[in-house]
């Protein structure tokens, strides 16, 4: 009574009992059980989507040859007018993909047929002004139509969406403008890209319900901007590798324009990149910070990009001239708008302002006449040395307090975890 019983081992000529056999774990199967213990796990994006990018890397590349066809102011308006709609195809696939599963098959197709008609919109686009206006048109429409389907086929009423109003009423603007000539196509045109960017703030209703993905939508919109500075390394390549003569001054402009690519690179996926999904998964209506942050702020990011590529294969291709006015303008103040986009985006993300983008892009804008005084190679390099200074100057600054300059975070907002604190930064 009141003793424990102890175990006793096998008696003599008896076979000792088998152990109960042990679990075995796979490796991370306790981790994974506590992740699910926290949540779902975080959507991956999918094969299907890095391949319908594989268009896009086309596109851009088309926009890209447009400007630097005419890079007047003219020239710089009609290119973000053709710009629109593409971008717009890409976000509305994203979006969807981001919503649904993109590994079915009905959608994976449906993926697929829009990136068909995102390649005939790029093959349109040199000549989209001229006699190849009906195939961009009727290719968006297309790819709209699509889209539709897949997104609503299953409803029985119509709902007032960003892809719904494509299909009823910028869609039919393009196509309206495809069977006119000069200014009038371009006014309709303008004012279908005028419509599609209106349509997520008309439809917000509908757009709020929406279950958004952080992480992945976040991704999505990085792999982007990824996209738009792997273009510009192509606009800096190509001239220099079809040059007859490939001197030393060629090679030096084709470093610094690298260099200023891995700045830019530097400016987005430092911080600003982990802020964005910080501000997702914390922001009380997602869909405000889509259509704001997402949508609208990464549309500026990228054109600009575009438009800084485009100043640069310039650069490299005559780097002891002096650049054009306008050919600066595109380089500096897609430069400019690329850091000020950062201002925009913090101030929708956490109501705080990047005091050092803000200022950084004021500089730049401030040292233009300079640069169209200097050498293209110069002009290039100065540049370069100026966002280069800004990661520096952000890299010291966060090193030192801890934070950028700029205001606080929003009010009321949740403690983030550490990697949020440092998405704050940006």
């Amino acid at each position: 009574m009141g003793l424990e019983k102890r175990e006793q081992g096998p008696g003599p000529g008896q076979e000792p009992e088998p152990e109960p056999e042990r679990e075995q774990r796979e490796p991370g199967r306790e981790q994974r059980r506590e992740g699910a213990e926290e949540g779902p796990p975080e959507k991956k994006v999918a094969w299907s989507e890095l391949f319908f990018d594989l268009v896009l890397v086309f596109a851009v590349t088309q926009v890209s040859a447009l400007l630097h066809h005419d890079h007047g102011w003219a020239g710089t308006g009609r290119a973000l007018i053709v710009f629109v709609p593409v971008y717009w195809v890409w976000v509305g696939n994203t979006v969807h993909a981001n919503t649904h599963d993109a590994d079915r098959p009905l959608n994976r197709l449906g993926l697929f047929a829009a990136g068909l008609c995102g390649l005939m919109m790029a093959l349109a686009l040199p000549g989209a002004f001229g006699d190849r206006g009906a195939l961009f048109a009727g290719a968006y429409f297309c790819a709209r139509v699509v889209l539709a389907a897949l997104a609503h086929g299953r409803s029985r009423r119509l709902t007032p969406t960003p892809v719904t109003l494509s299909v009823l009423i910028s869609g039919p603007l393009l196509l309206a403008g495809a069977f006119l000539d000069g200014g009038t196509r371009t006014w309709l045109w303008a004012l279908a890209a005028a419509v599609d960017l209106a349509a997520p703030r008309l439809t917000r209703r509908a757009m709020v319900r929406l279950a958004f993905e952080s992480g992945h939508l976040a991704e999505r919109f990085g792999l982007f901007v990824m996209i738009a500075l792997g273009e510009s390394i192509v606009a800096v390549g190509a001239p220099a590798a079809t040059s007859p003569e490939l001197g030393a001054g060629s090679l030096t402009a084709v470093a610094v324009a690298f260099t200023l690519v891995c700045g830019l690179w530097w400016v987005y996926f430092h911080l600003a990149a982990s802020a964005v999904r910080h501000g997702l998964e914390t922001a009380a209506v997602r869909a405000d910070v889509a259509r704001q942050v997402l949508s609208y702020g990464h549309l500026s990011l990228i054109a600009s990009v575009i438009a800084v590529a485009v100043g640069m294969a310039e650069a490299v291709a005559r780097p002891g001239e002096r650049l054009p006015l306008g050919v600066a303008a595109l380089l500096y103040g897609g430069c400019a708008l690329f850091l000020a986009t950062f201002g925009y985006t913090r101030w929708h993300l956490f109501r705080s302002w990047s005091l050092t983008r803000l200022g950084a892009a004021a500089v730049v804008l401030a040292v233009l006449p300079v640069a169209a005084l200097l050498p293209s190679l110069g002009a290039l390099a100065l540049l370069s040395l100026l966002v280069t200074a800004l990661n520096l100057t952000e890299l010291a600054l966060v090193r030192a307090n801890g934070s950028l300059p700029g205001g606080p975070a929003p009010e009321g907002q949740p403690a983030p975890p550490v990697r949020g604190r440092a998405a704050e930064r940006a």
